[in-house]
């Protein structure tokens, strides 16, 4: 069998076949029955038309050879006529059959009808049948006895006609709507499959994303979403590669980094050993620094694997966290940029200080660069970066303000995308997509809130670790 009619186009076919036929069947019934009536009336009419004539010979009887030769030529076994309250016997045979059923022609129903030939076709063929009926518009009645064996004959051979017009009937309906469907429909489908499988072999290839048309059709619609998809997957393959390119240049120079920050820290110890004051007192913030930039180097790679480490969670004092970020920033003082803590010294939060550090420092970090660009020669205008903490039960909420320009739309369209979300020219975006990875991984939330006057505002909610019952009772 083609593959055409195993499809979705040959089922169609063939139930369009099916269902045209279905409905023959249903207004076969009333056709036949009104054939069948038609036939009936004929006999009457034409055995009517002799019967008037014989009547008009009165009294006198017709000759047996005349009454067989009527009958003959009527198909009837007995021919009678009432009229005036009387009925008259115009020719019969020798000796009159039996009756089987009598049917009256004047007072049938469809319902009626259509039972009647329904018994005929299937039961009859043999039976001798009564049928009596009006003559025109007169008062006369005309009897007739005959069997049905003529009718039920012409009935199957009518049958035969209905079913087959009815079968090419169906063929050329389903024909017709197969074409148009498949035109409309089946076709549009097979367009949009056929690109599916194109664009599932190749999907970097944009000469394979579908070309859809501009009509309104659903299958129209289907196709330019469908166009849409295929784009923005390729957008977000292309992503991917950029981050997995990066990953691979980053581990590239992450091998030479790390020595080079082990020579830097080798360096940086032999500072503690100098008299000098003031190289005693910056001492302790180079190596924390240069500790921090070798614990990120040994970071890249789990961060190149999709995965930062898990955190390693105490109790941190978050003003101590905060004075840290404070002097990672180094704001020149020239800068115009004010650093208000709003921290009290006893808040402290459950969390992995060195990610949290991070995720502070990156969103601070972003406050001042873009602070720095903001009417730089406007000496009204305010440059402020607010850093504020408080606890609220088990939750410690930690809120980084600005009052800079604020975020542009698409920066908040794209927000937490990597090469997308960026606020700035140049900028990657990566800095807040590792902030809400690490704040997660906290079990927490970073938002970005929405604020009356100029700026930006970001909130960091983390919760404390729940305390298992098997810690408590150790503890106790």
């Amino acid at each position: 069998m083609p593959t055409i009619l195993r499809g979705l186009s040959g089922r169609l076919l063939w139930l369009t076949v099916i269902f045209v036929m279905l409905a023959e069947i249903l207004i076969f019934m009333p056709s036949i029955s009104g054939m069948r009536m038609n036939w009936l009336r004929d006999r009457l009419d034409t055995a009517a038309a002799a019967g008037i004539v014989i009547d008009g010979l009165q009294p006198a009887e017709l000759p047996r050879a005349v009454q067989d030769d009527t009958l003959l030529a009527t198909g009837t076994k007995v021919i009678a006529l009432r009229k005036d309250g009387t009925s008259r016997l115009l020719a019969a045979i020798e000796v009159p059959p039996e009756v089987d059923a009598q049917y009256d022609l004047a007072h049938t129903s469809l319902l009626g009808s259509m039972r009647d030939s329904l018994d005929t076709l299937v039961f009859g063929g043999n039976r001798v049948m009564r049928v009596f009926g009006p003559v025109g518009e007169s008062d006369m009645i005309i009897e007739l006895v005959m069997t049905d064996t003529a009718l039920r004959k012409d009935m199957l051979k009518y049958s035969k006609t209905m079913f087959l017009i009815s079968l090419l009937i169906s063929l050329i309906t389903a024909v017709l709507i197969f074409l148009a469907i498949n035109r409309m429909m089946i076709s549009p489908i097979r367009r949009l499959t056929h690109s599916m499988q194109l664009f599932s072999e190749r999907p970097d290839d944009p000469t394979r994303v579908f070309s859809a048309d501009r009509s309104r059709g659903e299958l129209a619609v289907a196709g330019r979403h469908l166009a849409a998809m295929q784009v923005e997957l390729q957008r977000t393959l292309k992503q991917q590669k950029n981050l997995a390119d990066l990953g691979l240049a980053v581990s590239k120079i992450n091998h030479d980094m790390r020595n080079i920050l082990a020579s830097a820290q080798l360096m940086s110890d032999r500072l503690t050993d100098v008299e000098d004051p003031m190289v005693r007192s910056f001492a302790p913030k180079l190596l924390r620094t240069i500790d921090r930039a070798v614990g990120y180097t040994n970071e890249v790679l789990a961060y190149g694997q999709a995965s930062e480490a898990a955190p390693r969670r105490r109790r941190v004092n978050l003003n101590d966290l905060c004075q840290e970020v404070r002097d990672m920033l180094a704001i020149d003082p020239d800068a115009g940029i004010e650093f208000i803590e709003q921290i009290s010294e006893d808040v402290e939060v459950d969390c992995d200080g060195e990610q949290i550090f991070r995720v502070v420092h990156n969103l601070c970090r972003n406050a001042v660069q873009a602070l720095l660009t903001h009417d730089a020669n406007d000496p009204k205008v305010v440059r402020r970066v607010t850093l504020s903490a408080h606890r609220l039960g088990s939750v410690v909420s930690i809120t980084v303000d600005d009052t800079g320009p604020g975020m542009p739309r698409k920066a908040r369209e794209n927000l937490f995308s990597a090469f997308r979300g960026s606020a700035r020219s140049g900028g990657t975006g990566l800095g807040l997509v590792i902030a809400r990875e690490l704040v997660l991984a906290h079990g927490g939330t970073i938002a970005l809130v929405e604020k009356p006057g100029p700026g930006t505002q970001f909130r960091i909610e983390i919760p404390d670790r729940p305390v298992s019952l098997e810690d408590y009772r150790a503890r106790a």
